[in-house]
């Protein structure tokens, strides 16, 4: 019997480079625009709020953003991840605590071609209002906006063997449930602190490697 798989992975710094938010805030925030950053940081405020208050200061044209957008680094390995999911039906979620907005912008008609679940907070933008996000609705986290562990719970209740992929501290909980991990910068020393089994995520064709190996 086929083992049913699916893929999970955080898109900030784990499919990018870097986070959306250090982008903008090395391009286009002072230091008083960062303050609610801080406040989240110094546990005053929870990480949706500080960052929909920090994404709401931008107000720059729609096309200005859209170029800005375009100039993240995508890992380009994680296509080849893609091509063989979708060949062999394996799901793919991009599961992120930022917005959908700029992950949408960036892989554009591979949502489509790759059949991508975008699980996020929803984005809009205006120059007038800047970027606003709004909670997701299915799998709600009242820290984050969006959560990877409830997407994980939903994928392992329907008898998923669950492959994630992340890079931060708020992706300890989602690698506590998955399967098997694949990890990039602090996520992957707090799962060798917490004795989680990790792999160092170099590039995604250590994942592609790892499904070829496991689809029986």
């Amino acid at each position: 019997m086929t083992k049913k798989i699916a893929l999970v992975s955080d898109f900030d710094g784990t499919i990018s480079d870097n986070d959306f938010f250090y982008y903008l805030a090395e391009k286009y925030f002072d230091q008083a625009m960062l303050e609610p950053w801080n406040q989240y940081l110094s546990g005053q405020k929870k990480h949706f709020e500080a960052l929909n208050e920090m994404f709401s200061q931008l107000h720059i044209s729609p096309e200005e953003l859209k170029k800005f957008i375009s100039g993240i680094k995508i890992d380009k390995t994680f296509y080849s991840v893609l091509k063989f999911c979708k060949n062999e039906n394996i799901p793919v979620y991009i599961c992120s605590a930022g917005c959908d907005y700029y992950i949408k912008e960036l892989l554009r008609d591979n949502i489509e071609k790759y059949n991508l679940h975008i699980v996020s907070n929803n984005g809009t933008y205006s120059p007038v209002c800047g970027l606003q996000m709004s909670p997701n609705k299915e799998f709600f986290d009242e820290n984050l906006g969006v959560s990877k562990t409830n997407l994980i719970k939903h994928l392992k209740e329907n008898r998923f063997f669950v492959v994630f992929c992340g890079d931060g501290r708020p992706d300890v909980g989602p690698a506590l449930l998955a399967d098997k991990v694949f990890a990039r910068k602090t996520l992957y020393q707090e799962c060798l602190n917490k004795k989680i089994a990790v792999e160092l995520l170099q590039n995604f064709n250590q994942v592609k490697n790892f499904l070829e190996e496991n689809i029986k």
